[in-house]
């Protein structure tokens, strides 16, 4: 699917005016769909952007994170505690840690996951060294693929009030585009050379690409509700407030703003459409974002439907032509950074 369209048929790649049953002009408010959210890696540099962006739709916060003095750094300011926005609750969390992520994330409607990266809940540096150098050959002790599954479940197990809500997204995990293209065959890398020969996909650094692929399969048969969005490459410079495309298939190259990656995540916590499916997404310059993404979203595949040869080949045709600059060599975008 291109910027959600599935293609089904020739007359289905672009999509038509009044398509959609979605209404274009009008988004679910955030606050009529949940009430409260948790943040995992709140203080990451686009899990920082997260928690704003929920706090400006006045959405509750819970934001779970590794260190308090770095939350009172990122959240507040020398004569301010976070904790005094009523809207904003800190819990210091071990995201690998069950019974302390269960606790966190009580009584919230949904979570968003933007953390990643390897425990370091052990206190002595020899500990630290050698659980570091345990996950480098075994990527299961990662953040991602040991919190994720503890996060889906104790989701799972919510007795959540609003029962009219149970078609939204309760786990909504950042993810990244190129999650999948390490594990392709020669065979599909040379076909689709123009996204999987890049830097982050050849070097893959401690195997972080197939770590956060597990961890997604892991959330797809936790049994949850989840969307899972995987941006393109992450540029602050990048314009903000831009367009975003939608695809699927795992084709996608470009740029994105964080800012533009942190408002979508908050989206689709109000956005039925985007209920178990898992898309990328890059940003047009030039191009105002559209007042609602569920048209787009509604017409992409669910994770159980997937894609066929022919529509992965078009997506990734038409994508191709969508790089950045004149050159238009993926591989030097080196996915943004």
């Amino acid at each position: 699917s291109i910027s959600g369209t599935s293609i089904r048929e020739p007359s289905r790649l672009f999509s038509t005016k009044g398509e959609s049953s979605a209404d274009a002009n009008n988004a679910i408010p955030t606050l009529d769909a949940v009430r409260r959210v948790a943040v995992a890696g709140a203080t990451g540099r686009t899990g920082s952007l997260v928690v704003q962006e929920l706090l400006d739709r006045q959405v509750s916060v819970v934001a779970m994170v590794r260190s308090a003095d770095k939350a009172k750094e990122t959240f507040g300011n020398e004569n301010e505690d976070p904790q005094t926005n009523p809207l904003l609750t800190v819990i210091a969390c071990d995201l690998t840690n069950e019974s302390q992520i269960t606790k966190a994330v009580q009584d919230c409607d949904a979570v968003i996951w933007c953390a990643t990266g390897f425990s370091d809940a052990q206190t002595s540096l020899l500990e630290r060294i050698k659980r570091l150098l345990g996950i480098a050959l075994a990527p299961k002790q990662s953040i991602d693929s040991v919190g994720v599954p503890i996060l889906a479940k104790a989701m799972l197990n919510q007795v959540v009030g609003r029962t009219e809500n149970s078609n939204l997204p309760k786990v909504v995990m950042l993810s990244s585009a190129g999650v999948t293209r390490p594990s392709w065959d020669e065979d599909k890398k040379a076909k689709y050379r123009g996204c999987a020969d890049i830097p982050i996909v050849r070097l893959n650094p401690f195997g972080i690409l197939d770590v956060k692929a597990e961890s997604e399969e892991k959330l797809r048969q936790s049994g949850v509700n989840y969307c899972i969005v995987r941006p393109t490459g992450l540029n602050d410079k990048w314009p903000a407030g831009s367009r975003p495309l939608f695809s699927q298939g795992d084709v996608a190259v470009g740029r994105i703003n964080r800012k533009d990656v942190a408002k979508i995540l908050c989206d689709v916590l109000s956005t039925p459409e985007a209920c178990d499916k898992t898309f990328e997404v890059l940003t047009l310059v030039g191009y105002p974002p559209a007042r609602n993404i569920a048209p787009a979203l509604e017409r992409l595949r669910t994770d159980t439907e997937g894609l066929t040869d022919a529509q992965l080949e078009a997506n990734y045709a038409l994508l191709q032509q969508l790089l950045p600059g004149e050159v238009q060599d993926a591989a030097q975008l080196a996915m943004g950074q």
